[in-house]
């Protein structure tokens, strides 16, 4: 598993590279675009959910402790988890969408599809058990039923909140702006100060130093890890690329691996600070990391439950809307019982992925003549068919 993943990886990043060198001016644009802003916190919220909140002061431990991770300290490297070149998977996936799918439809193959599908639905209860692992760490002494309970609560609110589309602009600058007054509550707890924050975070410089070590696993922690980006990165892809806003390619690509870094860099360093002197968050600031998880989950679930109804066309407006939020609820339930007491993992999820891309790229290179030159936006299409 650790070489396919491998060999994936460094096959999807000489792709990303060939594509912003190449065809660095072309011109991206979304069937929906928005702002800059909004697409920024779509793509953050949607890409990214409740273990960028609870895992880092988890992580911290494992990462200070293990021979595997003594290269750097233990905020580089949860950065590299995280941060930077992996944005570069939801770079390559949404230049697909945006501009190769319109012309080839290959997701509209059954199998691709099919498959697609189940990765969409799979890594959503993916999502929701995580949330439902992590919830003991934070909420000290929470029962089992208080804990299932509050897990099929935010899937219940996720599947009505996917069922209009006007709640995902407002949802995802909501949890942003939350996520970023979470970020200052308990940087201003700490004591640390602007300087202290600085400190903190220059500590990540040893992850750019040694960022080639980022590319293949560093152990089965981090191989978990990137089969997780993996397994996100079609679908985050096929979802923001709707909301893209007229951008080069370049832009796009510097716009992905720097802008949602800075938020994360941010948030690590404040966490890092008090796992480094030993300081305790309190409890009024993890039940407040609760919520803001709460919300990203929600945020998450609303974009795959989305993007997997509309590919299989179980719309509410089909079926309803109270078959339509029972039927999506009982689904993600179900699937998340499988992770919790079946040796279903996300790693499996992530090989179809993988296989997912290698049909892609052999149907592309079967298809290539349909792409004959440079690949053409949404916009330059309409531009050409008008003039025409």
């Amino acid at each position: 598993m650790e070489l396919i993943l491998s060999v994936a990886i460094a096959i999807t990043t000489l792709t990303s590279l060939v594509l912003v060198t190449r065809w660095r001016n072309i011109r991206c644009v979304g069937t929906i675009p928005v702002s800059f802003f909004t697409f920024i916190a779509i793509l953050f919220t949607s890409g990214l959910d409740v273990g960028l909140i609870m895992f880092p002061l988890v992580d911290f431990q494992v990462y200070s402790s293990e021979e595997a991770y003594s290269f750097a300290n233990p905020l580089a490297v949860e950065f590299g988890f995280w941060g930077f070149l992996v944005w570069a998977f939801y770079f390559l996936t949404t230049f697909y969408f945006c501009i190769v799918e319109p012309q080839l439809k290959l997701f509209e193959i059954p199998i691709i599809k099919a498959a697609n599908n189940f990765v969409i639905i799979g890594t959503c209860a993916f999502t929701a058990f995580l949330f439902l692992v992590y919830l003991p760490d934070y909420i000290q002494g929470i029962s089992d039923i208080f804990r299932y309970g509050l897990v099929m609560l935010v899937i219940l609110l996720a599947v009505i909140s996917s069922s209009d589309i006007k709640f995902v602009k407002v949802l995802s600058v909501a949890s942003t702006w939350l996520f970023f007054a979470l970020i200052a509550g308990i940087w201003l707890a700490s004591g640390m100060g602007a300087s202290g924050l600085a400190e903190s975070m220059s500590s990540i410089g040893t992850y750019f130093s040694n960022i080639h070590r980022f590319i293949s696993p560093i152990s089965e922690y981090h191989q978990f890890y990137l089969y997780w980006w993996l397994a996100w990165s079609i679908m985050i892809g096929q979802f923001v690329s709707r909301f893209v806003g007229d951008m080069k390619a370049s832009h796009l690509l510097l716009a992905l691996l720097i802008v949602p870094s800075i938020p994360i860099a941010v948030w690590f360093s404040v966490l890092y600070y008090y796992f480094s002197n030993g300081l305790e968050i309190g409890a009024g600031w993890r039940l407040s990391m609760v919520f803001v998880g709460v919300i990203f989950v929600i945020n998450s679930l609303d974009s795959l439950i989305r993007l997997y109804t509309i590919n299989l066309n179980v719309s509410k407006e089909r079926y309803g809307k109270l078959i339509y939020v029972i039927g999506n609820w009982v689904v993600l339930i179900a699937l998340l019982m499988l992770y919790q007491f079946t040796p279903l993992k996300i790693e499996w999820i992530g090989l179809v992925v993988i296989g997912i891309y290698a049909m892609i790229y052999f149907l592309l290179f079967r298809r290539r003549h349909q792409l004959a030159g440079a690949p053409v936006s949404v916009s330059q299409r309409a531009q050409k068919w008008s003039g025409q």
